[in-house]
């Protein structure tokens, strides 16, 4: 799989159920190939490989990915912590059968450089900042995607 690094989160580590007293870690991020589609790729394994891969690429690199597992998503659980994406599964690395490569994306396709500035959401799905203020009663409680830009940085 080839694509764009479109998002990416921070290396966490947890508690291994199979080894008490260890950690496991892991990290995600988001890859795209078209303007349609974009999936979600995890990895988990020993702090050293996560971290050692977690710096190897940031957003707007572009990834080879050789050999993942593929996996059908269980769309509750993992839309809560990914983003949403349009397909059915999710692809995970493993320290052992995996491979991510990074290189340039003007080197492998200049196609996949326009693909880091398109939303990721529907275009009829956002609210904008004075709808939100000027409906924002009616709108508590409810989850809302917000489409802003960042006017200047000061």
């Amino acid at each position: 799989v080839i694509g764009v690094v479109i998002g990416k989160t921070d290396v966490r580590g947890f508690p291994d159920r199979k080894n008490i007293g260890s950690e496991r870690f892991t990290f995600s991020f988001t890859i795209r190939d078209s303007p349609t589609y974009f999936i979600n790729v995890t990895s988990w394994g020993r702090e050293e490989y996560i971290r050692s891969l977690s710096e190897s690429f940031r957003v707007g690199d572009c990834v080879t990915i050789e050999n993942p597992l593929v996996q059908s998503k269980e769309a509750e659980r993992e839309e809560k912590f990914n983003p949403v994406t349009p397909s059915c599964y999710k692809l995970l690395l493993s320290e052992n059968h995996s491979v991510v490569k990074t290189s340039s994306c003007y080197e492998m396709d200049t196609r996949l450089v326009s693909l880091l500035h398109l939303p990721v959401k529907d275009p009829q799905d956002y609210y904008s900042l004075g709808d939100i203020t000027a409906n924002g009663q009616s709108l508590d409680g409810r989850i809302l995607n917000v489409l802003a830009a960042v006017m200047s940085v000061s």
